[in-house]
């Protein structure tokens, strides 16, 4: 079901003026930057000669990662390349890394280093998984893997250690500049993308996801069936959404323990295989059921 979007909220400029240089590539980096332009950020960015590889296999992404960000071009291997860093380094109030820890002491970025030579500086290091970890490779399947969030033969439908990853690197931005503002140095802080899936993953580690779960399959009113042209997102669960639902199937429920039984979920799901996205669509609006449609 298509419901129209409320307007769309102005970002709190609220790191106008904060100077950030970005050398992560992929996607939680760039993704991360992207939300700190949002937010005022003067963004820029120096890639590799050979550019950023989300740059050759979705153009598209990339372009829209980094609109109004600045780019350069640099090896940071060569003197050259290192001399550029530096100069925008120190300029910078905050760098943004992707590296593992031993190509960081390579590059002469540890933050020992840097701390003596820009002591203005903070550093958001992203890493795979944190401690020993870090040198470990990895992705974002792999993280989401070892957190049980990858169920099936499946992938997932989107990335979201990477994703995840993204926002606590934004918000780790927001710390270091409050951190700076009130104590007038520099903070190392470091976002591990498997610690991003770790906290995605709370709710199946608290057992409300997990099967047979309110959340997890167990609650007819809150499941995904096939309905007569497709699929349908049923997300009845608080009692009064039940009430609507099961009143709008015909379905007597003496109390809500029963929205847990294996009737009430044949009832429900048998209702909604005889009726249309188009008529559920109309249904939802009428009877205030939560529920989105969906094709095949």
């Amino acid at each position: 079901m298509t419901r129209p979007s409320p307007p769309a909220l102005k970002p709190l400029q609220s790191l106008k003026g904060v100077r950030i240089l970005s050398l992560a590539l992929n996607l939680p980096g760039p993704a991360a930057l992207m939300r700190c332009r949002q937010m005022g950020a003067r963004c820029l960015k120096l890639e590799p000669p050979a550019g950023d590889p989300m740059g050759q296999y979705n153009a598209q992404a990339y372009a829209q990662l980094h609109a109004g960000v600045k780019i350069l071009s640099g090896d940071l291997k060569t003197e050259p390349g290192q001399k550029l860093l530096h100069r925008e380094l120190a300029k910078a109030d905050v760098l943004l890394t992707s590296f593992r820890p031993s190509a960081l002491v390579k590059l002469g970025l540890t933050w020992k280093a840097l701390r003596k030579q820009h002591p203005q500086l903070s550093q958001i290091a992203i890493v795979g998984a944190a401690g020993e970890r870090a040198e470990e490779p990895g992705h974002d399947l792999t993280y989401l893997a070892e957190n049980d969030l990858v169920t099936g033969l499946d992938l997932p439908a989107t990335l979201y250690a990477d994703m995840g990853g993204s926002l606590m690197t934004s918000e780790a931005v927001l710390q270091a500049v409050m951190h700076q503002r009130s104590k007038g140095k520099g903070v190392y802080l470091e976002i591990a993308l498997s610690g991003a899936a770790a906290y995605l993953a709370l709710p199946r580690t608290w057992g409300l996801t997990q099967a047979g779960a309110a959340v997890g399959g167990g609650h007819a009113g809150y499941r995904v069936y096939p309905c007569k042209d497709g699929r349908v997102a049923l997300a009845a669960l608080e009692p009064h959404f039940a009430a609507s639902l099961c009143a709008a199937a015909g379905i007597a429920v003496p109390g809500m323990k029963a929205m847990f039984a294996p009737a009430t979920h044949q009832a429900v799901g048998a209702f909604l295989r005889t009726r249309t996205r188009k008529q559920l669509d109309k249904l939802a609006v009428a009877k205030d059921i939560p529920l989105h449609t969906m094709a095949n």
